[in-house]
Formats: structure tokens, sequence, C-alpha cells
């Protein structure tokens, strides 16, 4: 049975999706099945505890949610259509009267360097009725793309929740700052949190697009400090276009100069801005911000690759030429800008691919992602990711088949080595291993996947009360 046509969401729905960085939307299942599924969540955490990645397949008609077409809609729209369910999943209990503290959520740790871009996303949904006393999720808006707790000093009250009746779900960017709050009342509150990726670089809108430039929403939750220059890059970003900041903005000696002195400014959003601002201003602002990547300070040089990200095909031969740092976080923040530029950055693919012999951990690890971003020439790409599915790191391995993900049907020569990943230690690998033969979908691929799904199959109904029968 096909699913219903998803939602798309609305021009002004996205664009303050990518000011603030999340949106409140809610599904319209009747009372009944929320009744049912919180009392089954009821069982299951008092009588097996936590299902953890578990949940979906031991709460069956959680798969509902996630064929929603309100839920397809949203994920569709900022991820595009052929987004990944990811293996991690959690259901979050909240009985507490003290709430927790600000915090992002982890990748592979917390030193991997965030995307501005909506490569992730996250569904936190709650499936009771949750007023503000029970506890719902916290959210602070427009903090997506910032390091640091800056809100905490300029912008305490601003905070969001994810309230409302039951089947209402947040869907946010990957890194922005949330916690949990208070429950007041004492009651069971569920938030049901499942990760998703999107594994092909926007082509065209994937929303209900109907005006194709720039503008602010109407009205949105003030963020702590405007950022022109990063929202409209975002909005051509998810449009399908790279590099639109490129040669737009006025570049004179002096205006560079002043810029540039701000990558160093101490309070991040004004550095930020400084980044976008020389992205947009040509060779110069190209030249600016190499001269920031290469800077003492690893913050400084954290921000400028982010400007070089967005900077165009110029910068990518002294982004390439930077991969020869001796400093690890350079070579890491010039691997990620690399990425970023996708097919504008191809000729670098052997310079990054030598670095898979780099003794840093995290340079393998970024790396890996990179060539998976970049995608082509896809032999070279694809041989190299083989090679870290063998590394010795496991996030470099894990990795490797995310990156797979993205390359699609041109990595089946890594089906071999993806069959014997699906045998490794640890999990994630598994999960990514069997992902990434889904993404190939050959029928090479196919065979190695729905053998390994046989035989690993897992019964929800199966417990430790409830062995064998019925």
């Amino acid at each position: 049975m096909s699913c219903p046509t998803p939602v798309l969401l609305t021009d002004e729905q996205m664009r303050t999706f990518i000011t603030e960085g999340f949106l409140i939307l809610q599904t319209d299942f009747p009372e009944s099945f929320h009744l049912a599924l919180t009392d089954q969540l009821n069982h299951v955490y008092e009588h097996e505890g936590n299902p953890g990645n578990n949940l979906l397949p031991r709460i069956r008609e959680l798969q509902k949610v996630f064929d929603h077409p309100v839920v397809t809609g949203a994920l569709t729209s900022v991820l595009g259509p052929n987004y990944m369910l990811h293996a991690h999943r959690h259901g979050h209990y909240n009985a507490s009267p003290v709430a927790g503290g600000w915090h992002k959520d982890s990748y592979w740790g917390y030193k991997r360097m965030r995307n501005h871009h909506p490569w992730w996303a996250m569904i936190m949904y709650f499936p009771q009725d949750t007023p503000v006393e029970l506890g719902p999720t916290g959210i602070m808006p427009g903090t997506q793309n910032y390091e640091s707790r800056i809100f905490e000093a300029h912008n305490p009250e601003g905070e969001a929740v994810a309230s409302g009746k039951a089947g209402t779900f947040a869907l946010i960017h990957y890194d922005i700052w949330h916690r949990s709050t208070s429950n007041l009342l004492g009651r069971h509150r569920y938030m049901l949190k499942f990760e998703f990726m999107r594994t092909e670089a926007p082509q065209a809108p994937s929303w209900n697009c109907r005006e194709a430039d720039w503008k602010r929403p109407a009205s949105f939750s003030t963020p702590i400090v405007e950022h022109e220059a990063m929202w409209k890059e975002t909005w051509k970003w998810l449009s399908g276009q790279l590099g639109s900041l490129a040669g737009t903005l006025a570049s004179g000696a002096w205006t560079i100069h002043e810029t540039e002195a701000k990558l160093e400014d101490p309070y991040e959003p004004n550095a930020l801005n400084a980044a976008y601002e020389l992205a947009g201003m040509g060779h110069e602002g190209i030249k600016a911000l190499i001269r920031g990547l290469l800077h003492e300070h690893v913050k400084v040089s954290r921000t400028a690759a982010y400007g070089l990200a967005v900077a165009g095909a110029e910068a990518v031969v002294p982004l390439e030429q930077a991969l020869g740092s001796e400093r690890d976080e350079t070579v890491v923040h010039a691997a990620y800008a690399l990425g970023e530029l996708r097919y504008l950055a191809a000729q670098a693919v052997p310079s990054l691919a030598k670095l898979l012999d780099h003794p840093s951990a995290s340079v393998r690890q970024t790396v890996t992602e990179t060539l998976g971003m970049i995608g082509a020439p896809a032999d070279q790409v694809v041989s190299a990711l083989i090679r870290c599915l063998q590394d010795e790191d496991v996030q470099v391995r894990f990795m490797a088949g995310l990156a797979l993900c993205r390359v699609g049907s041109a990595g089946e020569a890594a089906v071999p080595q993806l069959e014997k990943a699906l045998d490794d230690d640890n999990r994630y690998v598994r999960a990514h291993a069997a992902e990434a033969l889904h993404y190939i979908d050959t029928d090479a691929a196919k065979d190695v996947l729905i053998r390994f799904l046989l035989n690993s199959r897992w019964c929800p109904t199966t417990t430790a009360q409830s062995t064998f029968y019925p």
C-alpha cells in the first residue's frame, strides 16, 4: 500500500526553518491512536526498560507516524525526497521537576565540524498531550549554527517549547541548542526522537516553492543576531544553487580589512557574519578567509572554514593547499569546506585520499565524509571509501557507510567490503553498511542486504514474558 502524498512545507515555513532552525507541526491521528501508543510505551518501559535503537520495531504502530504525510512532507522539504531514517533512535522519558541542561546532540562524539546547511534533521514526537507543565522539549531559536551558548547571557528568555496536543512534533535542525524542561505534573512524558540524514544534495526546491527569491519570514522569534547573508545562501543552497554568494558583495580594500578583523570577534554571531560576507567578496575575500583558516586560534580557523565552504569554485585550490598544514584542525577545516563545495572540489579527491594515511583519526573521519559529499570521480571516491571501511578507527568505518549512501549506485564496487562490515563489532558500522547497500540498490547489493536482514530478523513480540507463543 502506498503512503499518502507528502504535505510539503510552504515558502513561509521554510523561511522560518532557515532563520529559527525548527518548526512545531501537528499530525491528525485520532485520540485512540495515541492512547494505545502511550499504553504500549508505559508497558514496555515498565517491564522491559527503554528499547533504545529498537524503539521502532518494538512499538510497531509508531511506523505510522513516520508514514504520516505531514511528517514525510516536512522531512522531504528540508532533506530531499530520499532522506534516510538513521539507525539511532531513542524514546526520552521525562518525569523530572528539574530542567535539563542546554546541549546539541552528538554525531560521533562532539568534535565533528557541524554543517550549517541542513544535511541532518531530527523529529521529536510527543504521543501524549504535552502542556508546558509536563516538560516539553525547550528549543533556543536561531542557535543551530552556534558552537557556544551565547544565548544564556544575551537571550535567556528566548526559549520556545514543543508544547501541544498528542501528535505534536518538532522538526529541528540537528545542531540547534535544546533541552528538556521541568515536568511539574509528575505524569509520564514521552518524547520519541528520530534522526534523519540527507542522502542527496539539493538540485531544486523540495518544498512547495512558489517564490524563488529569499525574503525574511513575516514573523519569527527574534534570533540573537540576524544573519541575512547566511539565511539567503541557505535558501539558495536548498534551491539547488552552489556558491550563490560568490562575487555578490562589494570588496574594497578597506571593507575587506575591516571584515577580516571581525573573524576574530569573540562574539560568535558577528564572526560568522564576517565569514559569510567575505565569501561574497570574490578573490580578495577568499584570500582573507584563507588567512583566517591559517590563523593561530582554532576558533578563527573554524569560522573562516564556514565562509570558504560557501565561497564557490575559486576557494578550491587554496583549500587543497591547506590540506598540507601541520595542524590537524586546519586540515579538518579545509577538508570540511571542500566537502561542502561538492563537485566543484573534485580535483582535490587525490589529495584527500592521501590523507587516509594521516595519523589523526579526526582528519580521517572528516576526509571520509568529504569524499562522500564530493562523490566524483566515482571510481577514486569509492576506492578510497573501501579503504575507510577497513580503518582501525570505528568512527571512520561507520562514516564510510554513510558516505557510500550518498554515492549511491556508483558505489557497487564497495559491496564486498560492505558485506564484511555487516559483521563489524560496532552496531552503527553494521547499520550504516546496511543503509549503504540499500542506497547502492544494485542486484548484488540487494542480495547481500536481504540475506543480512533475514538472518538478523528481530521479533517485536518476543519478550521475557512471551518467548514463543502465541
